[in-house]
C-alpha cells in the first residue's frame, strides 16, 4: 500500500468544502490514516515549499498558505499517488478534466483547494513534514459492519 500527503488548503478550509473533499477520497477507497488542522507560520508555508522558490509564484504562495488553516492528512492505498493526483486534476482548474476536484471546486491556478504529493520520494518527505509515524493508524476497511 501507497501512503500519499495531501493538504485541504485554505480556500478548501474557509469554504466550507472539508468535508465534500475527504468525502471523494472515501468513496475510492482511500484510507485517511492521519488527519491535522494546522495554522501554518510563514516559516513553515516558506520550508514546504522550498522547491518553488526563485519561481514567480512563491511568495503568493507561501502567503496565501500560512494566511488561513489548512488540514493535513495521510491516505493509503493501491497506486495512492497517481489515483488521488488524477482525482484533484491539473493545478489550473481551467486545464483540469470535468469531475475532478479542482475542476468543480478551485478557484484559481493558486486557490485550488488540494495539494498532493507528485511522488513516493516528495510523498515520505511530505508526510513526515505533518506526521510523526506514532500519528499515523492504520486499519482495514470494512464495509457496512
Amino acid at each position: 500500500m501507497e501512503r500519499t500527503l495531501v493538504i485541504l488548503k485554505p480556500d478548501c478550509v474557509w469554504r466550507g468544502l472539508i468535508g465534500e473533499v475527504i468525502k471523494r477520497f472515501e468513496d475510492e477507497k482511500f484510507n485517511v490514516i492521519a488527519l491535522r488542522m494546522l495554522h501554518l507560520s510563514a516559516e513553515e508555508a516558506g520550508k514546504f515549499y522550498a522547491v518553488h522558490q526563485g519561481k514567480e509564484f512563491y511568495e503568493r504562495l507561501t502567503e496565501y498558505m500560512f494566511g488561513s488553516p489548512i488540514v493535513s492528512m495521510v491516505l493509503e492505498g493501491e497506486k495512492v499517488i497517481l489515483r488521488i493526483r488524477e482525482l484533484i486534476g491539473a493545478t489550473d482548474p481551467k486545464d483540469a478534466v470535468s469531475g475532478t476536484i479542482r475542476k468543480k471546486y478551485a478557484l484559481s491556478g493558486l486557490m485550488n483547494v488540494v495539494h498532493a504529493s507528485d511522488s513516493l520520494e516528495a510523498a515520505r518527505e511530505e508526510i513526515a513534514f505533518f506526521f510523526d509515524e506514532d500519528a499515523i493508524f492504520h486499519y482495514q476497511r470494512r464495509e457496512g459492519s
